[in-house]
C-alpha cells in the first residue's frame, strides 16, 4: 500500500538532484524500500556531484569489504584543485564584497547598473569578473557548501546584467535556501521566481509551462515548512489559472498536497467546493486515498467509503516526506468533516455508530464530541442514557437572511443609475465617455496585472523497480 502511493520517484523528476537527498534520507528512515537500494540510489546521485567525501563514505557503508575506487580518489584531487583555482581567480571580487564601504553602498544603491558604475570608478571593478564569481558559486553548490554558494549568488544577482544567468542564479539561491532550511529567504526567492516566470519572460509558452512545473514542485518544501505556507499553496495552486492549468496538464499528483493543505487549514474551509470540483475533473488521471476521501464524503456521501479512505490516508501521510508532520492535524480535521457532513442529514445520531464512522472507540468518540460542544464548535446535546447525540435544530437567522438578500442592492442600483444616465446623454458625448472608459479599463487592467504579479527541479530521480533506478537520473540542474 505505502509503496503504491509513494510519489518520490515522480516528484524527483522535477527537482535538482541535491533536493532529492532529503527525500531519500526520509525513505531510508521509513524503511519503505530495501535499504541497499536506497543507499545505492544515494551513491548514484552523488556520483554526479562534487561531494566526493560524502560519496566515499556512502560507498564504504554499501561495500564495506571493497576498496574505494581509484576513480573516486582521483576525482577528489581534481575537485580540490579546481576549487582552489576558482577561489584564487575569484579572490579580488570576493575581497571587494567584504569591503565595508562596498557593503554599505550595496545597501544604499539598489540599481545594479548604477552600483556597477560606482565600483568601476572607485575600485577598478571589471564586470567580466562576475562570471568567475558565478562559477565559484556553482562549484561550491556542487560541493555541498550551500551557505557559501547562497552568499556568492546573492552578490552576483545584485550586479549582473545577464538576464539568463541571473535567472539561473535565482534558481540556485532558491535551492540553497531550501537546503539550509532558511524558509523566509526561500519564500522570497520563490516569489521572485514566480514574478519572473509570469512577468516579462522571454521563454516560449512550453518553456514557461516547464518552469512553472519546476516551481510547483520546489515550492512544496516551502509551503509545508513556512508559517504561511498552507495559505500560499491554496492561493497559488487553486486560484492562479497558470498554475492550476500546469497541475492539470503535467502534474495532477500535486492535488494530494493541495488537498492536505485545505483539510488541515481550518481558516480556508470555504475553498472545499472549488477543490472538490478540481479533484473530480482530474479523477481520471490521478487518484489516491487523500483525494478519494473528499470524493467519498462530498460527492458520493459514502460515509463507509470515507472511513475506509481515512484509514488509508494515515498510511499515505506517514510515508510522505512533505506531509508526515501533518498526519494528526489531517486525521482530526477529516473526522470533523465526516461528523459535520453526517450531522447535516441526521437529527439523532448513535454514538457507537458514529465511533465506527470515525474509526474511534465509543468512549473516545463521546469525549471528542463533548470537546466539540465545549469549544462552541457544535450545537448539540448528549443523551448518555440512550447513547445518542441530539442535534439542535438549525433555524435560519432572519437578520442574516435579510443581509444576504439585500447585500447586492447597492451594486445593482448603481448599475441601473449609470444605465439611465447614459441614456440621457447626447449620442456624441455618450460615445466619448465610452471610449474613455475603455481606455481607462485597459490601463487599469495593465496596472492590475502588474500588481497581481507582485503579489504573487529541475531534474530528477527516475526509479526502475524500487530505487535501483538511481542510475537513470535525469536532471535540469542549476546552471
Amino acid at each position: 500500500m505505502a509503496e503504491k502511493y509513494d510519489l518520490t520517484h515522480v516528484i524527483g523528476q522535477y527537482l535538482d538532484r541535491h533536493l532529492v537527498f532529503p527525500l531519500l534520507e526520509f525513505l531510508q528512515q521509513q524503511k519503505l524500500y530495501d535499504d541497499q537500494e536506497i543507499v545505492q540510489g544515494k551513491l548514484d546521485l552523488l556520483s554526479q556531484t562534487n561531494m566526493v567525501d560524502f560519496a566515499k563514505d556512502i560507498h564504504q557503508s554499501l561495500y564495506p569489504d571493497r576498496e574505494v575506487p581509484q576513480a573516486m580518489l582521483d576525482k577528489r584531487k581534481v575537485v580540490v584543485d579546481q576549487l582552489m583555482q576558482l577561489k584564487q581567480d575569484s579572490k579580488p571580487i570576493v575581497d571587494l564584497f567584504e569591503n565595508e564601504q562596498v557593503a554599505q553602498q550595496i545597501q544604499t544603491i539598489r540599481d545594479g547598473a548604477q552600483l556597477v558604475e560606482y565600483l568601476r570608478q572607485n575600485f577598478d571593478f571589471k564586470p567580466e569578473s562576475l562570471d568567475t564569481l558565478f562559477n565559484l558559486a556553482k562549484f561550491q553548490f556542487e560541493c555541498g557548501n550551500y551557505q557559501g554558494a547562497a552568499e556568492y549568488l546573492y552578490h552576483f544577482r545584485i550586479l549582473s546584467t545577464d538576464g539568463e544567468k541571473s535567472f539561473n542564479a535565482l534558481w540556485g539561491r532558491f535551492a540553497c535556501s531550501i537546503l539550509t532550511q532558511d524558509w523566509e529567504v526561500a519564500f522570497e526567492d520563490m516569489t521572485s521566481l514566480r514574478e519572473f516566470i509570469d512577468g516579462k519572460n522571454p521563454a516560449t509558452p512550453v518553456q514557461q509551462l516547464q518552469q512553472r512545473t519546476w516551481l510547483i514542485h520546489w515550492s512544496l518544501f516551502v509551503f509545508f515548512n513556512h508559517p504561511k505556507g498552507r495559505d500560499g499553496i491554496i492561493d497559488l495552486f487553486l486560484y492562479q489559472p497558470q498554475y492550476s492549468n500546469a497541475i492539470q496538464t503535467v502534474c495532477p499528483h500535486i492535488l494530494r498536497y493541495l488537498t492536505t493543505a485545505v483539510i488541515t487549514n481550518k481558516r480556508r474551509r470555504n475553498v472545499l467546493k472549488d477543490l472538490v470540483k478540481l479533484i473530480q475533473q482530474e479523477s481520471y488521471t490521478y487518484r489516491d486515498p487523500i483525494t478519494e476521501f473528499l470524493e467519498c464524503l462530498y460527492v458520493n456521501f459514502d460515509f463507509d467509503g470515507a472511513q475506509q479512505k481515512l484509514r488509508e490516508c494515515e498510511l499515505v501521510l506517514a510515508n510522505d516526506f512533505f506531509l508526515f508532520h501533518y498526519r494528526e492535524d489531517f486525521i482530526e480535521n477529516a473526522r470533523l468533516f465526516i461528523f459535520e457532513t453526517y450531522c447535516r442529514i441526521h437529527n439523532t445520531i448513535s454514538i457507537s455508530m458514529l465511533a465506527e464512522k470515525l474509526n474511534m472507540t465509543p468512549d473516545k468518540a463521546e469525549e471528542w464530541i463533548v470537546n466539540l460542544i465545549r469549544n462552541a464548535r457544535l450545537d448539540a446535546k448528549i443523551d448518555s442514557k440512550e447513547g445518542h447525540v441530539v442535534m439542535a435544530t438549525q433555524v435560519p437567522n432572519i437578520y442574516h437572511q435579510i443581509i444576504e438578500k439585500t447585500k447586492g442592492f447597492t451594486f445593482r442600483s448603481n448599475v441601473l443609475a449609470d444605465s439611465i444616465e447614459k441614456q440621457k446623454r447626447p449620442p456624441q458625448q455618450r460615445q466619448n465617455r465610452e471610449d474613455g472608459g475603455r481606455e481607462g479599463g485597459r490601463e487599469g487592467g495593465r496596472e492590475g496585472g502588474r500588481e497581481g504579479g507582485r503579489e504573487g527541479g529541475r531534474g530528477g530521480f527516475r526509479g526502475r523497480g524500487g530505487f535501483r533506478g538511481g542510475r537513470g537520473i535525469q536532471h535540469h540542474q542549476f546552471q
